[in-house]
């Protein structure tokens, strides 16, 4: 990658250099144990005209989506995320019973269920043909698409233009954040709404957050580089709310050009922190990598010494962001024996480039292991509920960002 993806400058500033990877999501079946594994370089870097963060595309969208391995729905936090978020935009956007709301990248209908459900008309698009269909047979209207402008001129030809566009967590997923971005702009209503959820480059710098870098993330966004993104379009950025999801998320509620109007006082608020944290200047940058190595270092160390010990250590969660850390760390089978996870879909299958098996979550009850290892950290509070029988037998968790936590199992 030699220039930027947003504004075309050469000026490119390393940020963290992760190695190479394999795709974070392209779990393996066990015939595929004896094949090769492409693996892909996972370099961050940012660029110092526009402050855009981002990583080269390397792999495409259609590599990755077209058979997804992550469901919304298998995360009760999120899907109550989603029902707060809708309850909360009908009453902002003003959705009576003829409006039209559109989410992109709309999973397995995690968020449109609850739109079905107040009876107001909606749409999902979504590219992964095995997800897509979930959110169907789950009643939520999806067509099977990537969004790019023909694809929102098209929808919006067939169905009307949208009161309600959302995107959570996919702005960063599309290398062409121009062409995407105008999609959301050929999908809304001329005096509509678009709501996008993304993670805050300044939760990642902040909280030592390197694990949600992979390849399927192209690019990581502060408010000032959003702000920029979504003029390319022909979006306003009017307000934000920073989130906790995902270790730190920030929703951007945008309009078109013409009915924009002044960003609230939350906008200028949020620039200044960023601004503050050096996320603007290359220094916000530099100490970065240093702060990585640091995670790894004290993973790798209570790996080591709780098998010297005889102590046993097993995984929880085979998130995307989880493989990034297993792979940046070298952890194999003989650290981490084996992870569980509640999707069904992934269980049997094994980790990209490190290989560590699947199972179902009963297996940690079955073994009573010393010690588990949450990958998806994000989760801390719903997951430390789910684990709370570790308690048991004496057992404890595990957070290995922002830096390694051990904490009792509670009941």
């Amino acid at each position: 990658m030699t220039r930027c993806r947003l504004c075309g400058s050469a000026a490119l500033a390393s940020v963290v250099d992760l190695g190479a990877t394999p795709p974070c999501e392209s779990f393996l079946a066990a015939d595929q144990l004896a094949e090769p594994e492409p693996t892909y370089p996972l370099h961050l870097r940012v660029c110092t005209d526009c402050w855009l963060a981002q990583i080269p595309p390397l792999i495409t969208p259609e590599e990755t989506f077209t058979q997804y391995a992550y469901f919304s729905s298998y995360s009760t936090s999120w899907v109550e995320h989603a029902r707060t978020f809708v309850a909360d935009a009908v009453e902002r956007a003003d959705l009576g019973p003829d409006a039209f709301v559109v989410e992109v990248a709309s999973n397995d209908g995690y968020l449109l269920k609850h739109v079905v459900d107040r009876g107001i008309r909606c749409l999902g698009i979504e590219p992964s043909v095995n997800v897509g269909a979930a959110a169907r047979e789950a009643g939520v209207p999806t067509v099977t698409e990537f969004l790019d402008p023909a694809t929102g001129s098209a929808v919006r030809a067939e169905h009307g233009p949208a009161d309600l566009v959302v995107a959570n967590n996919v702005y960063a997923h599309i290398p062409d954040v121009i062409g995407f971005t105008r999609g959301l702009r050929a999908l809304v209503a001329d005096d509509g709404w678009v709501s996008i959820e993304v993670q805050h480059l300044l939760t990642l710098i902040e909280q030592n957050q390197y694990d949600t870098i992979y390849h399927e993330h192209f690019q990581y966004y502060t408010v000032a580089s959003a702000i920029r993104a979504l003029a390319s379009g022909g979006l306003c950025l009017v307000d934000v709310e920073l989130l906790p999801t995902h270790g730190g998320s920030v929703r951007l509620w945008a309009r078109p050009d013409g009915v924009a109007g002044e960003p609230s006082r939350r906008v200028a608020d949020v620039l200044a922190r960023e601004k503050a944290a050096g996320l603007q200047e290359l220094s916000g940058y530099t100490e970065f990598s240093a702060r990585v190595a640091k995670v790894r270092r004290d993973l790798l160390r209570f790996l080591v010494e709780a098998a010297e010990r005889g102590e046993t250590v097993v995984g929880y969660g085979a998130p995307g962001k989880g493989n990034t850390l297993l792979n940046h760390c070298g952890i194999r089978p003989d650290l981490l024996p084996y992870t569980v996870d509640r999707n069904p879909y992934k269980h049997g299958r094994f980790t990209p480039g490190t290989r560590i098996p699947i199972l179902p979550p009963e297996q940690i009850a079955a073994d009573r292991p010393d010690y588990v290892l949450v990958l998806p950290w994000n989760l801390r509070a719903e997951l430390a509920e789910q684990l709370s029988f570790v308690h048991d037998w004496g057992g404890r968790l595990v957070f290995p960002i922002p830096e390694l936590s051990i904490v009792e199992a509670t009941s």
